[in-house]
């Protein structure tokens, strides 16, 4: 016989701890409810039986409503009224971000937050977690029985309303307080594990991406011998600040260099590549680096970080390679994105094309510092490895092909000056989904100038420029983490009704 799940009243808090901790019982309660009633149907079936466990909810009321502080972006509610969202994953995900956006609405509005029980069932697939391959172990028949007894993903009312701005609020219905809803979270956490081979509680709050896996090779190398252990004092500080280095199918390298930092795990090692792989160079606090090999096009873009953004980093950067546009461009040199010419057309039904996406002051800044600091260029001399202009992304590789007449004319009017096929989308998903990002590519060819990708052009490309634009990179994320995310999180990425939540 199944019991019932465990029953939660709904409490008001004001210390923002004291509501974590009650988030984390109610969910930790519920997701055991569900695992052991799942082995006990695994075991003995009993038809006709339902079984049902939901997710925690969080819920605010505040009456007048006056703006705190005019700079901030997030942590508050635009007018009085009642707010909610559902949470997942309080634990082992999201445990410094929930504490944070509670503890800024608790700061901002003077009444409680109340955490209780929502009505939204949790799945059991995401119940039993990533790891489990939950029809694995089931026959044909308990296969039929599961779904009459446990609750299954649902894409109806998965879809992304509410950060495209399209979300009507039903009569008597509370406003949302986040951007995505609990099963809208754990179907990307999912798909994370499935696209990148890591679980997406390694991720860390600073992403790259690029469409090459020469960068991940650099990455890699550099992050191992983070983790290796040195005499050199100051090294051995600078190391420190990260913890460990995590590959496709979880295998952890520990750093050497932090006393009792526990031992490495091999985890699972993978006979292939999953179709994104994602590594991660770790920091106690969240805030180290994760870089993903995206692969090539629009589409790739939009699944990976249609997907991240749930875990809300603070910045993502696109480090790839495009085409150079201008004559005066050689190859090698850099090219930073203040705008961009989409020509993508895979957000067209998500980011209407008159919906313009700006650069952000802080991303632009960190991005031509770092240049400028690796490259040993500065002031006007900046000029001669780096042009800052309008980006075309495109989703035809063999876009060269193409009537001249017709692909140089919208080139042209847009001033564009590099053109490639991911960077518009990373950019145009940031801004649907308040992530800040940026882009700088890094010229290989020049197809309007007689200089097209051929193979030996390319080898001796990659072989001098790689090292030295992941080193850019890493740099402006370091020169990023040190903003701090209060000022990372543009009001420009926020609208006028925007969810508290960051």
């Amino acid at each position: 016989m199944i019991k019932a799940p465990p029953s939660f009243k709904p409490k008001k808090f004001k210390d923002p701890q004291k509501a974590y901790e009650y988030i984390c019982e109610i969910y930790n309660s519920n997701v055991m409810y569900l695992c052991d009633s799942f082995e006990k149907f695994s075991a003995h079936p009993a038809p006709g039986c339902k079984i049902a466990a939901c997710y925690p909810r969080i819920r605010i009321h505040p009456g007048v409503v006056t703006r705190p502080d005019t700079r901030l972006s997030y942590g508050f509610v635009a007018e009085s009224g009642h707010y909610s969202t559902t949470v997942t994953r309080p634990v082992d995900i999201f445990d410094h971000y929930l504490k944070e956006q509670i503890r800024l609405l608790l700061l901002n509005h003077d009444c409680p937050v109340e955490i209780g029980l929502s009505d939204q069932p949790i799945p059991v697939h995401y119940a039993l977690g990533d790891d489990f391959h939950l029809e694995g172990d089931l026959d044909n028949e308990q296969i039929k029985m599961l779904h009459a007894t446990f609750t299954m993903p649902d894409l109806n009312g998965l879809d992304d309303e509410i950060s495209n701005n399209t979300y009507i609020q039903k009569a008597g219905a509370d406003a949302p307080l986040a951007l995505f809803t609990a099963p809208r979270i754990d179907l990307s956490i999912m798909r994370l594990r499935h696209y990148t081979g890591t679980s997406a509680r390694h991720f860390q709050n600073f992403i790259l991406f690029t469409n090459y896996q020469f960068y991940i090779d650099e990455f890699v190398r550099i992050c191992r011998d983070i983790m290796t252990e040195t005499n050199d004092p100051q090294l051995k500080e600078e190391r420190a600040a990260y913890t460990a280095f995590i590959e496709p199918g979880n295998v952890i390298t520990m750093n050497k260099n932090i006393p009792e930092s526990g031992k490495d795990d091999k985890g699972r090692h993978l006979g292939r590549m999953p179709q994104m792989p994602a590594f991660h160079l770790k920091r106690a606090d969240g805030n180290g680096i994760t870089m993903i090999n995206i692969g090539v096009g629009p589409s790739n873009a939009k699944t990976i970080t249609d997907h991240v953004a749930v875990l809300r980093p603070h910045a993502w950067l696109m480090l790839g390679h495009c085409a150079g546009l201008r004559n005066s461009q050689s190859l090698g040199d850099y090219a930073l994105a203040h705008g961009y010419l989409r020509e993508d057309h895979i957000l067209d039904n998500d980011l209407p094309l008159s919906v313009p996406i700006p650069a952000l002051a802080e991303i632009q800044q960190a991005l031509e510092e770092a240049v400028g600091k690796v490259t040993g260029s500065e002031g006007y001399d900046l000029k001669k490895v780096m042009r800052t202009g309008t980006v075309a992304t495109i989703d035809d590789r063999n876009w060269e092909l193409q009537p001249a007449i017709r692909q140089n004319l919208r080139l042209s009017q847009s001033r564009a000056i590099a053109l490639d096929m991911e960077s518009g989308t990373i950019a145009g998903n940031g801004f649907r989904f308040r992530v800040p990002y940026g882009t700088l590519l890094c010229v290989s060819d020049k197809p309007l100038h007689g200089q097209p990708k051929l193979p030996g052009m390319a080898d001796s490309f990659y072989r001098g420029r790689v090292d030295q634009h992941l080193k850019i990179g890493l740099m402006a994320m370091e020169l990023l983490r040190k903003i701090g995310p209060d000022r990372l999180h543009s009001r420009k990425l926020r609208s006028f009704n925007e969810v508290a939540f960051q």
